[in-house]
């Protein structure tokens, strides 16, 4: 094509040298004579040929299906690519890794050795709140903005169809598991040791399995939230906004007996994902443990179990690891979430493009031949 225009500039110039110096012509006998001395010349076939040869693979390119890479493929590209950007990218987890052991180690250095009085009740109860509210709020502020960025990519690359939502999905998703599991069980040993929690590898386990779901629920969480609303500003108050009512309903600042049966009891406090956390780490605490007291003279005895009903009104009716697989099934039910809406965006700007966008221009050979 370049040798073309070179040929067809050639042309202009032999016209232009044509013409006397002296001689007036105005533009439009230019443009005549310029278009003539080309359908004269040979170079009309010769940029026809050529044409024709562009117009032939073009058609045979549409006719053809597009050829993607297989799903399972796009999922490890996907999952490299994205845990390369998590691992050089300093502010995301490692610096959430870094203000989490600090907040462990202060937290731990505060409630260094509760004990087993009847003080260290409240004193558990407020470590255990205290610390999944900053888990939340922290890994909120950490990482959203890391996520609008990644949706933004992932938004220009899905125009180009390179991959769909559900590889997507997955390569966020597992990508992100190794350095969740470093943030949940580095500072959770820290605090745990420190503050003297319910020893033992089950509870410890358990404990650090409950603070890697709900890493994993903020970021689904964020995931829905930005699908919504791109903008930053908005998705962090929003996403805010939806832990603050968590936190509030999961039955510590407001003991669940006591929450009011309409909207906040029923639906909030069943549909809160921290609540279930919070009664898993309750009875992950408390099961097993004995707490004595010497008040009024006499020695009294509380157990476990009956702390976690009496004072903690806890659901005795399942065991923890119902709540730790709730909390699970939550967080797929937010990544499918995140598929639907994603999903549903894409078809309504498709039939929004369709009825209303501007019509695009075509060009055919007819177009061309007239020259």
């Amino acid at each position: 094509m370049v040798l073309i225009v070179k040929k067809i500039n050639s042309i202009t110039c032999n016209i232009l040298k044509s013409q006397d110096a002296d001689e007036g012509i105005t533009t439009e006998e230019a443009t005549n004579i310029l278009v003539s001395s080309y359908k004269s010349s040979e170079y009309r076939n010769h940029v026809q040929n050529e044409i024709a040869k562009i117009s032939e693979n073009d058609s045979g390119a549409v006719g053809r299906k597009k050829i993607h890479a297989a799903f399972l493929t796009q999922c490890l590209v996907l999952l490299r690519r994205s845990s390369k950007q998590i691992y050089r990218d300093i502010s995301n987890y490692w610096l959430r890794l870094t203000v989490f052991i600090v907040v462990s180690v202060s937290l731990g250095s505060i409630f260094y050795h509760v004990g087993a009085s009847m003080r260290s009740i409240q004193e558990r109860g407020s470590l255990l709140c205290f610390y999944v509210s900053v888990l939340c709020f922290m890994t909120l502020v950490g990482g959203f903005s890391p996520l609008i960025e990644e949706m933004k990519v992932f938004k220009r690359e899905r125009l180009n169809g390179h991959y769909g939502i559900t590889a997507f999905l997955v390569g966020s998703t597992f990508s992100a598991v190794p350095y969740t599991l470093l943030v949940s069980f580095i500072p959770g040993a820290i605090v745990n040791y420190l503050s003297g929690l319910h020893k033992g590898l089950e509870n410890f386990v358990y404990f650090a399995s409950v603070l890697f779901a709900i890493v994993m629920w903020v970021e689904s969480l964020m995931m829905v939230v930005g699908s919504i609303f791109p903008n930053f500003v908005m998705g962090v108050i929003t996403a805010g906004g939806v832990e603050g009512l968590m936190i509030l309903t999961s039955g510590f600042y407001r003991l669940p007996n006591d929450l009011p049966k309409p909207l906040w009891k029923y639906p909030f406090y069943h549909v809160s994902f921290l609540n279930y956390g919070f009664q898993g780490l309750l009875k992950n605490e408390f099961e097993g443990l004995m707490f004595c007291s010497d008040e009024d003279g006499g020695a009294r005895s509380l157990n476990g179990r009956d702390i976690l009903a009496e004072t903690w009104h806890v659901q005795m009716g399942h065991s923890k690891w119902v709540d730790l697989a709730i909390m699970f099934g939550m967080i797929v039910l937010y990544r499918v979430l995140f598929l639907v809406i994603t999903k549903c965006k894409e078809k309504l700007k498709h039939v929004h493009l369709g009825t209303s966008g501007p019509q695009a221009k075509v060009f055919s050979r007819t177009n061309i031949n007239d020259l």
